[in-house]
């Protein structure tokens, strides 16, 4: 007859065998900016690697010219490419029960209850953990790097090994309220200024095809963008669209607007809209830790069993002049 324990870990490790594309999908449609990447494809796993590249188209090829007949060609060599370079970042979750549970529910029934009311709360765990993570300067100890790092409030810093201050091309566009692009005095934001203060950003942001499809924001600053629509609000259910999670959104242009804000939403600041074109962006995960289980550990001075859920990966950028943050 099995053990209480092997009747636990077995239980564990199938339910995580059975739900783990819907777990994958689960963690992304928490967070209006994870569901989004999943739905474009951006969210890839990768077999390995010491850090994770992303190669950079980060300048126009200097050879192009307007000629006639005989005349001489610019056939000179022009760098357009570099990489930027980023850690790879981990997780873990642990399912876990002690002796005592484990012969207190010792009925396979009372086991297999015991197993998926602590595997759904490390699931739920992780993923209000991981949402936070995704709006992160990236500064606590082995987070990954989230959008205050990527589309950092000053438009500037060292991510993926550039540094933005020596090369400009790598910094992200700024919208703030004190200094607003546009010129002229400082803007309060309130839903009589709010779209003011998005146009100049959007127009920024586009170049050509590539414009934001996304515009994630905190609660107060999406609210006066609602506010500001009046009787011509147009909302995006998303109940019929597995990718977008039953989170509803309001448009603007072309872009998608989700509040991802507070201490219940996804973790944004206060007083910050972020206008992302997230053909850039891509949430990287390791093939071998992708919220995988590893093998059942028991502590020589503990009556209890541990089941490690494991992930590595981060939030990278390929192009951060086409991000923008609207701040205060």
């Amino acid at each position: 007859m099995a053990s209480p324990n092997s009747v636990f870990t077995e239980m564990v490790t199938t339910s995580l065998r059975q739900h783990r594309k819907e777990l994958a999908d689960n963690v992304s449609n928490h967070n209006a900016l994870l569901a989004r990447l999943m739905k474009k494809g951006r969210m890839e796993t990768v077999d390995g690697g010491y850090e994770i590249v992303e190669p950079l188209d980060y300048a126009e090829n200097g050879t192009y010219q307007r000629y006639s007949g005989y005349q001489v060609l610019n056939v000179s060599q022009s760098d357009v490419l570099s990489a930027a370079k980023f850690d790879w970042k981990q997780a873990a979750v642990h399912v876990t029960a002690s002796g005592l549970e484990l012969r207190q529910n010792a009925g396979k029934n009372q086991l297999i209850k015991l197993a998926k009311a602590r595997l759904n709360n490390a699931i739920r765990t992780f993923k209000n953990n991981l949402s936070a993570d995704v709006y992160s300067d990236g500064t606590a100890a082995n987070q990954i790097g989230g959008l205050q790092a990527l589309v950092a409030d000053a438009g500037t810093g060292t991510v993926g090994g550039i540094n933005s201050s020596t090369f400009p091309f790598w910094r992200n566009v700024v919208q703030s309220a004190a200094a607003p692009l546009q010129g002229g005095s400082a803007i309060t934001p309130s839903k009589d200024t709010i779209q003011s203060l998005m146009l100049p950003l959007w127009l920024e942001l586009t170049r050509g095809g590539d414009k934001p499809d996304i515009v994630v924001s905190s609660n107060d600053y999406f609210t006066f963008y609602e506010e500001s629509l009046t009787d011509l609000k147009r909302y995006t259910q998303s109940d019929n669209d597995p990718a977008q999670g039953g989170m509803l959104s309001l448009k603007y242009k072309s872009a998608d607007v989700f509040h991802d804000g507070g201490t219940k939403g996804g973790g944004i600041a206060d007083a910050h809209m972020y206008f992302l074109n997230t053909d850039f962006l891509r949430m990287v995960v390791h093939r071998d830790a992708n919220m995988t289980e590893i093998p059942e550990q028991r502590a020589i001075n503990q009556d209890a069993v541990v089941i490690p859920i494991i992930w590595q990966g981060n939030l990278v950028t390929s192009n951060r002049s086409l991000q923008g943050v609207l701040k205060a």
